[in-house]
């Protein structure tokens, strides 16, 4: 099978190299996929570049993705939720990433089944970006009628973050532009920032939560809205010590990122308040809550372009671009 392979790391234009490699063995707990479709995503990018290697070391060369819409088409000895020729998405292990290949072995526990109202294209949009918020809101302990800010929640992210947050009963505010207010208004958004009139940091206080999507000086901003006790979590920030010790991370690691966070966590406790640095992890059973979501909802992701398999390193450029109005997204044929 082909599989797209990143050699070495380079923070500018970074690019991967299609080639043969074996076909992936299956443990009991596992299945193996023929891809359909994988999204593209900054975090490959970051990956790419190197950005990464301090949160997960990964070994190269590195098949790289790290999100997959399969068709099951090998079950191991003790799988019991899944079958051949389901289709099923998911968000790859943190510790063996590889959707850009033609095929997939993947946990079981990683899995849920793709509603059936969504393309093969849809479906790849859904994974990451849902698991984010999910488990921004578990990390938070959202609380229903409490307000949440989400800051540029007009591309993918905040296509499928305010669905979701409408669902557990928050009152959802986001920045973006003006174009895009009508689509995120029929999403569920209660209240519409134009970024390029109003600093929502002027207008916006007493927040319960925030979702940093744009990091720098954007993650201060986002700290002096919250209430007193608010929640804050980056997805673009700095890494803080609390990240390293929720994610097992080694001594030296746990005071270099303590290091690296220290300022946005000392203006947090100013007012009581909490910042928390994210990693996405699998989860099979929380996309399967997503997947319910989605289902009552009928809402249909947002793909900004799709790229055949063999262009991948032109779909990583068109990331790379930014200004992307959607996900975009690898498919496969046969």
């Amino acid at each position: 099978m082909k599989a797209a392979i990143l050699k070495k790391y380079q923070k500018q234009s970074p690019k991967v190299v299609i080639q043969d490699v074996g076909l992936p063995k299956i443990g009991p707990h596992q299945v193996l996929l023929k891809n359909l479709a994988a999204g593209v995503n900054p975090l490959d990018l970051l990956i790419a570049q190197g950005q990464f290697k301090l949160v997960i070391p990964y070994p190269l060369p590195l098949i790289m993705g790290n999100e997959v819409v399969g068709e099951v088409i090998r079950v191991g000895s003790q799988v019991a939720r899944f079958k051949v020729g389901e289709r099923v998405f998911a968000r790859m292990p943190l510790n063996k990433i590889g959707a850009f290949a033609e095929k997939v072995a993947i946990e079981e526990s990683a899995l849920a089944k793709v509603p059936e109202y969504l393309t093969n294209e849809e479906a790849a949009t859904v994974p990451l970006t849902a698991l984010t918020a999910m488990q921004a809101f578990q990390l938070m302990d959202v609380k229903k009628n409490g307000r949440l800010f989400i800051s540029g929640g007009t591309g993918s992210f905040g296509s499928m973050a305010i669905p979701l947050a409408k669902a557990k009963g928050l009152y959802v505010i986001t920045s973006g532009s003006e174009r895009n207010k009508a689509r995120v208004k029929d999403l569920g958004v209660d209240q519409f920032i134009d970024y390029r009139t109003t600093d929502y940091s002027q207008v916006l206080s007493n927040i319960d939560y925030a979702i940093d999507t744009l990091g720098g000086s954007e993650t201060r901003k986002q700290l002096s809205i919250l209430k007193d006790g608010g929640k804050l979590v980056s997805l673009r920030g700095m890494p803080n010590h609390d990240f390293a010790v929720r994610t097992g991370m080694p001594g030296w690691k746990r005071l270099l990122f303590g290091i690296a966070g220290w300022q946005l966590d000392r203006l947090a406790a100013k007012n009581n308040q909490h910042y928390y640095f994210m990693n996405v992890h699998e989860d099979g059973e929380q996309l399967t809550t997503v997947s319910d979501v989605l289902e009552k909802t009928r809402l249909r992701p947002k793909v900004d372009r799709c790229y055949p398999f063999a262009e991948v390193n032109d779909a990583l450029a068109h990331v790379a671009a930014g200004h992307l109005q959607g996900k975009t997204v690898l498919t496969f044929e046969d």
